[in-house]
């Protein structure tokens, strides 16, 4: 099985930024972890602040992955392109946040992606990666 782990907007700075909700472990760390705990697993991981780049590798995803877990960061909430590009792939996309978005400022509770995903998890931290993994399995 071979799963894209795909972080959008400003994800790049887990560790460091708003570690009150985001905590203090960096992306590339858990990934190490992740990997370790899902062995059997491909577990690839594609960052990026550009939502350009995101639509590509949800479009270039198809036929080689079983699965994506997205967490679009910001873009969850204004991305219609993204919304498309997973409409356009027939793989299972699970949307995933570290924090609990509803229970967060009134712009975060709506989400764009969420209709077009296999399903959504959001408020366990760094570990709701892990149970999006499990959902593919």
């Amino acid at each position: 099985m071979q799963i894209l782990i795909l972080n959008g907007v400003n994800l790049n700075l887990l560790g460091k930024r708003e570690t009150n909700i985001y905590g203090l472990v960096s992306f590339d760390d858990f990934l190490i972890s992740l990997r370790k705990k899902y062995a059997q697993i491909t577990i690839d991981h594609f960052q990026s602040n550009e939502e350009f780049a995101l639509v590509e590798q949800i479009q270039q995803a198809e036929n080689k992955y079983n699965g994506i877990v997205l967490n679009a960061g910001a873009y969850t909430h204004t991305s219609i392109a993204l919304c498309d590009a997973i409409r356009c792939v027939t793989i299972p996309v699970i949307e995933v946040h570290i924090s609990n978005i509803f229970a967060r400022e009134a712009y975060r509770k709506k989400s764009y992606l969420s209709e077009v995903c296999m399903g959504s998890i959001c408020g366990f931290g760094l570990n709701s990666y892990a149970l999006a993994i499990e959902s593919l399995l």
